[in-house]
C-alpha cells in the first residue's frame, strides 16, 4: 500500500506555528510529561514525526490535537525548545480551515437547487443547524 506524502503540509504547520519541525529528534519527552497522553491516539512526538512524513490524512483524522489542553508540559520539557502547543494548535488550525472549505463547497452546492420550495431549504437549513 502506498501512502500519499504532501510536503506543502509540513511548510503550512511550520508557517503557522512558527517552529522547525525537523528540530524534533523523537526522544518522546514531550509525551512522557503529557498529563493527557493516555487520552491520545497518536503519541505527541509520533504526531510530528506524521506531519514529517507529510501524512497530512492521518494527522488531521487523529484525535490528539484536540486532546491536548496547551498546558505548555511538553513545550517546557523539550530538549530541543519546540513549542509543541503551537504545532497542535497550527494543525487544528488546518483541520478547521479545510472542514470550513468543505462547508463553502456545500454552500455553493446550493445555487444548483434554486427550483426546490423555500419552505424546504428553511426546513433543511434548520434540521442542519440545531
Amino acid at each position: 500500500m502506498k501512502v500519499k506524502t504532501d510536503r506543502e503540509f509540513l511548510d503550512r504547520v511550520q508557517e503557522l506555528s512558527g517552529q522547525n519541525l525537523n528540530e524534533c529528534y523523537q526522544c518522546g519527552t514531550c509525551s512522557a510529561g503529557c498529563p493527557f497522553v493516555e487520552e491520545m491516539d497518536i503519541l505527541p512526538d509520533r504526531l510530528i514525526r506524521l506531519v514529517i512524513l507529510g501524512e497530512k490524512e492521518r494527522v488531521l483524522g487523529a484525535k490528539t490535537p484536540w486532546i491536548c489542553a496547551a498546558c505548555f508540559t511538553c513545550t517546557v520539557r523539550c530538549p530541543r525548545g519546540l513549542d509543541i502547543a503551537k504545532i497542535m494548535e497550527a494543525i487544528r488550525q488546518i483541520k478547521l480551515r479545510k472542514r470550513k472549505e468543505a462547508d463553502e463547497t456545500k454552500i455553493e452546492k446550493i445555487e444548483d437547487i434554486k427550483h426546490l420550495p423555500q419552505a424546504a431549504l428553511v426546513s433543511n437549513f434548520r434540521k442542519q443547524t440545531g
